[in-house]
């Protein structure tokens, strides 16, 4: 049984108590993480507020080499990296790998993202400057189906900025994180990165805790509201990133053949486990079953599996809850008079895995068009007037990403243009960049990631005005 420690204060720490860690292709233990205690949590916030007083005010040009050094070293622990992730997360391993590029890109990104002071006015009333300034100790909470690329979507802004951090994977996929914190943190000063792990407990102590000044969430929409109730007392700033229930509309003008790749890929990567991937299709009458047998085909030719074996494509579902939750969404669905053209059940094998799954003939009202189903299964919805299926695609109370998809880019874009989220894609879904904001409307979420938005989210801005011509 393999034992993984915390970082706290630059140096490894272990635990009294452990937690199993389960291979979601087997369902079984194959290693425990520590469980920390609120006493190892005080220290390691106590150690991130003394390495602000100096890393605060560090030159940005320390901050920027230190991060081109976590990202060389992330890509040079690729390997270790990933087949951690494939064994707690589940994804196929060359998934993994590109995770972890991905990671070291989103560094590498704020290595060279500008910083300096903005002078807003300079005349002869006066000279005024707009300067950014760090935040002080954040508290950052990844969850497990991205667990090193959304850690470095928090990560590399919150550090270029000058904050210090204390980081908490969720308890399904610690391992990575605990294993890329001792890397990440070889990078720089003692207690400017402290990595802690353990269940709901440990993060509600993090969010409550009177040190942090600043919470960056992503996950469910109920524990984001919770970590928006415990910011409230303090006046904390947050980043809540919560999931969606993204549209995509296919347009009378689609072929059917063209858009099914990338409506299957925009709702299948990471087996649906991505909150900005599709999740509910509309399709005009005409085009339904062609659309609806182009996307069954090719979830009948998807290769499920162990991810640490060659071609597989999908790996399982995560854990056994969520598996739980797409069973039964599934099966409430087939209940209430949806098909399934493809898949429909749990697969016949250990670990987690359900068939890629397409549901026609679904509706508003089943739960798994209405809810996040966050796993590999898709319903489709007729639509016969264009405006009703914009109304219903935004009926919704998240708003995080959507698309359109036809073989006229200036229509669909216009279309595209009345979606209620954050992210609208024309013809593509899943673009997700260093350099584009990323983020949700309505539940989906509160503030932005990515690009010199997400820079901004981990500062308090500044604005140094001194008067001119006066004695």
């Amino acid at each position: 049984m393999s034992l993984y420690n915390m970082t706290i204060d630059g140096g490894e720490t272990t635990a009294a108590s452990w937690f199993d860690v389960v291979n979601p292709a087997t369902g079984e233990v194959f290693a425990q993480a520590p469980q920390c205690t609120q006493d190892q949590l005080d220290d390691a916030i106590a150690s991130a507020a003394r390495a602000f007083v100096s890393w605060g005010v560090s030159d940005d040009s320390v901050r920027r080499a230190a991060l081109q050094g976590i990202a060389n070293a992330l890509i040079a622990a690729q390997l270790e990296l990933a087949e951690l992730v494939t064994k707690e997360q589940g994804k196929p391993l060359m998934a993994a790998a590109f995770e972890v590029t991905e990671t070291a890109r989103w560094f590498s990104y704020f290595a060279e993202l500008p910083l300096q002071p903005e002078t807003l006015q300079d005349d002869a009333r006066g000279q005024a400057v707009f300067v950014r300034r760090p935040l002080g100790v954040v508290a950052a909470i990844t969850p497990w189906n991205f667990p090193l690329l959304l850690l470095g979507m928090k990560l590399a802004p919150a550090l270029l900025a000058g904050n210090t951090i204390v980081l908490k994977p969720s308890p399904f996929t610690p391992l990575s994180t605990l294993a890329a914190g001792r890397i990440i943190a070889g990078h720089l000063p003692p207690g400017v990165l402290n990595v802690v792990s353990g269940g709901d407990a440990l993060g509600a102590w993090m969010t409550g805790h009177p040190t942090v000044r600043k919470i960056s969430f992503t996950g469910s929409v109920a524990t984001g509201k919770a970590v928006a109730a415990a910011a409230s007392p303090d006046l904390k700033r947050i980043t809540l990133e919560l999931g969606g229930n993204d549209a995509a509309i296919v347009l009378d003008d689609a072929d059917p053949s063209r858009v099914a790749a990338g409506i299957f890929w925009g709702a299948f990567t990471n087996n649906g486990q991505i909150c900005a991937g599709i999740k509910r299709v509309y399709v005009p009458d005409r085009l339904h079953d062609a659309v609806v047998e182009a996307l069954a085909e090719r979830a009948r030719r998807a290769r499920v599996g162990n991810g640490m074996d060659d071609g597989v494509q999908l790996g399982p579902i995560n854990n056994k809850p969520q598996f739980e939750r797409v069973s039964s969404l599934v099966a409430d669905a087939l209940a209430d008079g949806a098909l399934a053209a493809a898949g429909g059940h749990a697969m016949d094998r250990p670990g987690y895995f359900f068939e890629p799954t397409i549901l026609h003939e679904a509706r508003e009202g089943m739960r798994i068009v209405d809810e996040e189903q966050f796993g590999p299964a898709l319903p489709v919805l007729r639509y016969s007037d264009l405006d009703e299926a914009i109304a219903r695609a935004n009926a919704t109370p998240y708003g995080l990403s959507g698309s359109v998809w036809s073989s006229d880019e200036e229509r669909a874009a216009r279309v595209a243009a009345r979606l209620d989220c954050g992210s609208a894609y024309v013809n593509t879904h899943l673009v997700v960049q260093p350099h584009l904001p990323f983020g949700g409307w309505k539940w989906s979420g509160i503030g932005t990631e990515n690009g010199p938005w997400g820079l901004d989210a981990f500062c308090s801005l500044q604005v140094r005005y001194c008067p001119r011509g006066r004695s």
